[in-house]
């Protein structure tokens, strides 16, 4: 059974945009990009979206509808009336290409200043050895798709464009806290990068990226939360902070 919706889509490109309405079929069962996809083949050739994979797994489609940061694929039109207005318009947090697509390259930048995994150097590959406790300890960051909905909510970047250099975002550090409880990672700078490069400090804990989490991965109750721990651990606690200056004495 179809019916038809009425749609406001932000239209435009760096220079600038507005939105347009449009009304467009919809069927049961359909998700918001299938009417995305119906607008480009019936009214708006032009339009611009980025989508990859449609079934919540790629992370591509990330928009915000209704001003709520979501992806396309996995908003079921079912969820909205029959007469609301469904908005949909590009995340905020990053410039705009065009239309529903925004660069997203900061994100890259982040994710290439990340020190790389380093197991012990005297473990040849085939030899690493774990207990199931580890591996489930972090499992659940792995999950994460890169759509970067919870870097585009994060209050931090999204209203403050002068913090982009100093802040990592959410989806990076669960990476940092992912690699620093894993227990063949020998680095040992894990909770000073957090600090220094990453400003984990700047965070303030409000969960907003938990909530728009497709993966419903609890990013500040497992990641950030415990890492920031971390790093008052390493940085303030006097007893740590007696053994590592005992500890490098006793090395010098």
């Amino acid at each position: 059974m179809s019916r038809n919706a009425k749609f406001r889509v932000w239209r435009g490109d760096a220079a600038g945009g507005e939105l347009h309405d449009y009304t467009v079929e919809v069927n049961e069962g359909e998700v918001v990009l299938d009417i995305i996809h119906r607008l480009q083949a019936t009214q708006a050739g032009d339009l611009a979206v980025r989508w990859n994979c449609k079934a919540g797994k790629c992370g591509s489609c990330s928009a915000e509808i209704n001003g709520r940061p979501r992806l396309l694929c996995m908003t079921r039109m079912s969820t909205f009336t029959d007469d609301e207005v469904i908005t949909v318009t590009p995340m905020r947090s990053f410039p705009v290409i065009r239309d529903l697509v925004t660069d997203v390259s900061f994100n890259y930048q982040k994710a290439r200043q990340i020190p790389a995994f380093a197991p012990p150097p005297d473990l040849a590959p085939g030899e690493y050895r774990m207990q199931q406790v580890d591996v489930e300890r972090s499992q659940e960051f792995r999950k994460c798709i890169e759509c970067f909905l919870c870097q585009n909510v994060c209050h931090v970047v999204r209203d403050h464009e002068e913090n982009k250099t100093a802040f990592s975002g959410p989806r990076f550090f669960i990476r940092a806290a992912e690699l620093d409880m894993h227990p063949l990672d020998a680095r040992t700078d894990r909770r000073e990068f957090a600090q220094a490069e990453q400003g984990i400090g700047m965070c303030n804990i409000t969960k907003c990226c938990t909530e728009v989490c497709p993966e419903h991965i609890k990013i500040t109750d497992n990641a950030i939360i415990p890492m920031k721990e971390r790093v008052v651990d390493r940085k303030y606690d006097p007893l740590v902070w007696l053994g590592n200056k005992l500890f490098r004495r006793g090395n010098d």
